[in-house]
This record gives structure tokens, sequence and C-alpha cells, in this order.
């Protein structure tokens, strides 16, 4: 059985779950938003639906419509449908009950709505999914000892509310409204240079977007985006490596490889029962 895994989301650790299943040979798509959230999306499959194509590690991200979903598999590509409710797995064409797997890495923090339809493997990503429950396998997304971990009985780490290392790196929006970027994602700024600002959408005024610290502009939301008071809107790296940016994160990799984990256990239950 060579199951069709569907992800749903493409920002940062999806990109790195994708990415470790293409690369061991899985058919690997992903259903994004139409406007995607990502900040980091010099290495996020999810920019495809803003440039049409995505390159990630060498790995290439199309946007599709569902006519051109099975030639884009076929030609070694991952395919980016927008389908932020999964409707294709009501799509008997490109779809099977018995043979498509999901994973959830929306990343929502909440409990996530009923599937449409069941499916032999469900995997969610972090807080909000309960193995057994709500999906079948769940992955450790928060860093410590258990980080990758695949859960088959109960849930994740809480989430705690706070991002990792110095939380000063990641730039929130202090206002609703437009992004006005005045930096790219790959510059080194400097200690209270203006990144960006936001055109307020209530009011003829504009906020500004500072650097906390010395570093590298390692992610930027895309201008097309609606920005809202609080949205995580971008992030400066102080480690100020320029390599970076076009790398996955190591956390990515560690969750794609706890999905990985869950897929191969599915796989050899089949083996069995066959």
């Amino acid at each position: 059985m060579n199951p069709l895994i569907l992800i749903r989301g493409g920002g940062d650790l999806a990109s790195g779950v994708a990415l470790r299943l293409h690369r061991v040979g899985f058919q690997v798509a992903i259903l994004e938003l139409d406007k995607p959230l990502a900040v980091r999306r010099s290495v996020c499959f999810s920019e495809a639906v803003y440039e049409g194509m995505q390159t990630v590690e060498g790995v290439i991200s199309r946007l599709v419509s569902a006519d051109q979903f099975q030639v884009t598999l076929e030609a070694g590509e991952i395919p980016v449908l927008i389908d932020p409710n999964a409707n294709i797995l009501r799509n008997q064409f490109l779809t099977s009950p018995r043979s498509t797997f999901l994973v959830d890495a929306r990343l929502l923090k909440s409990e996530p709505e009923p599937l449409s339809m069941d499916i032999p493997l469900h995997i969610g990503l972090g807080p909000g999914f309960r193995a057994g429950e709500n999906c079948h396998a769940v992955i450790e997304t928060r860093r410590s000892h258990t980080l990758g971990r695949a859960l088959w009985n109960g849930e994740t780490q809480p989430d705690n509310g706070q991002p990792d290392g110095d939380s000063r790196r990641v730039l929130r929006a202090p206002d609703s409204g437009t992004l006005i970027p005045l930096a790219e994602i790959g510059d080194h700024v400097k200690e209270g240079q203006l990144i960006a600002e936001i055109q307020s959408s209530i009011a003829n005024q504009k906020s500004k977007i500072i650097s906390p610290f010395d570093g590298l502009l390692r992610g930027l939301i895309h201008p097309r985006v609606e920005i809202s008071e609080g949205m995580k809107i971008g992030d400066v790296d102080a480690r100020n490596d320029p390599a970076l940016c076009k790398l996955v994160s190591d956390k990515a990799l560690s969750v794609g490889g706890g999905v990985l984990e869950a897929v191969l256990i599915k796989l050899r239950e089949f083996e069995i029962l066959e």
C-alpha cells in the first residue's frame, strides 16, 4: 500500500513533515488557505499559493487545480490545493477512504472539527488533538525531551503561549490593517531598525514594526494577508546566519520524523492484517 498523504497547512512545521515524507517516496499533497499565514515563507510550501511554485531544499511544490492534481504527483512534485476544509476527501477520483492518510498541521491549538469521512490514519500536530478521540495519533510539537514523539493515546503538552527561545524574536502586529514591508526575509537588521509598517484599517495612521535586536529577518508574513492585532507577523533570528533562511528548522524535521514513524507503524499494521 502506498497511501496518498494529505497535509492540512503548508507552514514551517508542515513543510518539514512534507519534506520527510516526500524524500522517502510517499505521495504528498498540501491543503491550504487562499491566503496562507506562514511567516517563514522562504521554507514554506504554502508560498506556492502566492507565487504559483515554491522550492524548499530542492523539492518543488506547485499550486494546482483538481484536474492538475494527479499529474503533479506523478511529476514528483507536491501539489498545493486551496482547500481549507479538506473537501478533497469527498472527491472519489482523487482520494480513497482506504488509502488516504491525513496530517493536520494547521497548529490550531484547539479542538479540530470532525473530518467529513473516516480514513485509516489521521495524525494531529500539537495541542488540541487527543489520540484515540479526535485523531489516531498526535505528535508532540513543544520543544522538550518529548519533541517529535508519536503518541497513540492521550495528548501532547499544553500550549504555554510562549515562543521558543527569546520571546522578543517574534514580531506581533500592534494594530489591525495592511502590512507594508520595508525589509525582506534574509536581510540583516539592526536593533531599532524599521522592518515594516501597518496601515490601520480603521484610522489614517501607521504602526511601526522595529527589530528588537541585531539579527536576521527570518520571516515576514505575506503583505496580502489581512492583519489583525496581536497576530504573529515576523521573526528575527539573533544567530544572524543567512543560510538558516533556506533550511526548514530542526523542530520541523523532528516533528516530521514523528509523523513518518506513525505512518510506518500504520502501514506495518496493514501488512500484518494482510
